[in-house]
């Protein structure tokens, strides 16, 4: 049922609340954006067909206007690890919500809370303090559809990105008894399909819906699937009694990039069981979820980082996918990239630079240090890789899918971009990319070497090689500037071969 009114999605610039939007928007729903900070949301593609306003849930006078005309609502607001008294104000929060949308006649909430078992023992603080918010949101006029999940996977999901850097940095781990706790997982593409889903379905309307994906594992398996995923070994995981949720929480501090303040209640979390207990969601929507490794393999089929994410944001990477990372993720999210940045400014036109660019590898060889690049060749023929012997299909010019000596042409725009793939045997996954923009009367050239590592091997490997970083990226750059400015027509006089050869 389509809304003929805007639907208000209330904390549109959190992980969900962005995610959620354009499905909202794909399914005919007009959308009514609401945040504190409305400018955090100006660079989103779909920013020109939405409404935005100011509003903070916690200043009940600035939710008039946010609420004037709105007949449904998604309340996807929280203040976990925000500091002491967060549960006090998540309670506040929602009553105020709660009022505003009584006053202004909505009459639906979809409130996105957590699943757990109230009579099965006592919950941590985290769940608790979920299902006080939907307690309060349903105890006015309005009817509350609280869809409750587990572990949301998709890159930028605070449970995921700990269990993400936990397994990829840890080959052996010594975990509390909450390592072998049931989960039930659901895939961010699968609780969107059903918080879309169950608006305006009356059989939704005043009820808890319980959302899961297609298995219930415990937090070991999920690591297990995790490494092999990510093409990890296997890791070794040793349950012990004696970790308390703080020890536990202040070691995923160290481990992972996780704030304290959030790993704790995460943490916490873990030690109640999270699977559904009835078939109500399957009743209202007629939808197959996702296995547990098919929303791993869908959150991981890119190098899933902040950073990435930002510079490399297009459909030939990552689609519409909304397991995707997001330029707006927090800086923790994302698996990590290790990158060494190179800029170099060129007297020669944006065409010429990246025409130099365009020519590297093959017979020519490289800017710089051509030897040690043949020479990492020759080590991955002998650990078995296709070494640096294919050479390049054209001399000068280059195709997306070319091989170019132990890279592939991921992506090429003349004159602006080249972005290479690596193909030689690592422990992870390798770029290297350069970007061509006009500056003064010449150009200005950014070489990026990115890597994604896989465990502590990966690493490793990438730190091993920063003294060799120095020597071959840093004046491979400059190498190119000047070349291209000492292309005939340039203007420039042309240069005698580089000592670094």
């Amino acid at each position: 049922m389509l809304a003929a009114d805007p639907v208000l999605v209330a904390g549109a610039t959190g992980y969900v609340g962005r995610r959620l939007v354009p499905e909202l928007l794909a399914a005919g729903h007009p959308v009514r954006c609401m945040a504190r900070r409305p400018l955090e949301l100006s660079s989103e593609d779909w920013i020109d067909r939405v409404e935005v306003v100011a509003a903070d849930v916690t200043r009940p006078e600035t939710l008039v206007a946010a609420f004037d005309g709105v007949t449904a609502a998604y309340y996807l607001v929280h203040s976990i690890g925000a500091g002491e008294g967060w549960r006090e104000r998540d309670r506040r929060a929602a009553e105020n919500f709660r009022v505003a949308a009584e006053r202004a006649g909505v009459s639906q909430i979809v409130f996105l809370g957590g699943l757990g078992d109230e009579g099965a023992g006592e919950l941590s603080p985290h769940l608790a303090s979920r299902h006080e918010v939907g307690a309060v949101l349903a105890q006015g006029s309005v009817a509350v559809t609280e869809l409750r999940a587990a572990v949301v996977i998709g890159s930028g999901s605070a449970s995921f990105e700990m269990l993400r850097h936990l397994t990829e940095v840890l080959p052996v781990m010594v975990c509390p008894r909450w390592v072998d706790t049931r989960c039930q997982p659901i895939g961010i593409r699968d609780l969107l399909v059903y918080a879309v889903a169950v608006l305006g379905d009356r059989r939704a309307m005043g009820r808890v819906v319980e959302v899961g994906g297609a298995d219930v594992v415990t937090y070991r398996e999920m690591m297990q699937v995790y490494a092999e995923v990510a093409g990890l070994r296997p890791r070794r995981i040793i349950a012990v009694p004696v970790l308390t949720p703080r020890l536990s929480s202040l070691w995923i501090g160290l481990v992972t990039p996780l704030p304290p303040s959030l790993a704790r209640p995460l943490v916490d979390s873990l030690v109640n069981e999270v699977v559904v207990t009835d078939d109500l969601a399957s009743r209202i929507v007629q939808h197959e979820p996702m296995t547990y490794r098919e929303a791993v393999e869908t959150a991981l089929r890119r190098v899933a980082d902040l950073e990435v994410a930002t510079s490399w944001s297009d459909a030939q990477l990552f689609g519409d996918d909304p397991a995707r990372p997001m330029p707006s993720d927090a800086d923790w999210a994302g698996g990590t990239v290790l990158e060494d940045v190179q800029v170099a400014h060129s007297a020669a036109s944006p065409q010429d630079l990246f025409a130099e660019v365009e020519g590297i590898g093959g017979e020519r060889g490289w800017p710089v240090a051509t030897r040690l690049w043949r020479i990492r060749g020759l080590l991955d023929q002998a650990v078995g890789g296709i070494g640096s012997r294919r050479g390049r299909r054209d001399p000068r010019h280059l195709r997306v899918g070319d091989a170019l000596d132990f890279w592939r042409v991921e992506r090429i725009e003349r004159p602006n971009l080249l972005r290479l793939r690596a193909e030689m045997k690592l422990p992870g996954e390798a770029w290297l990319e350069w970007s061509v923009e006009p500056a003064g009367a010449g150009s200005r050239l950014t070489q990026r070497a990115r890597f994604h590592p896989r465990g502590l091997w990966g690493r490793a490997y990438w730190y091993a090689l920063l003294p060799f970083h120095h020597l071959v990226f840093a004046p491979t750059a400059t190498a190119l500037a000047r070349a291209a400015a000492s292309r005939p027509g340039s203007g420039r006089q042309p240069r005698g071969p580089s000592s670094a050869e």
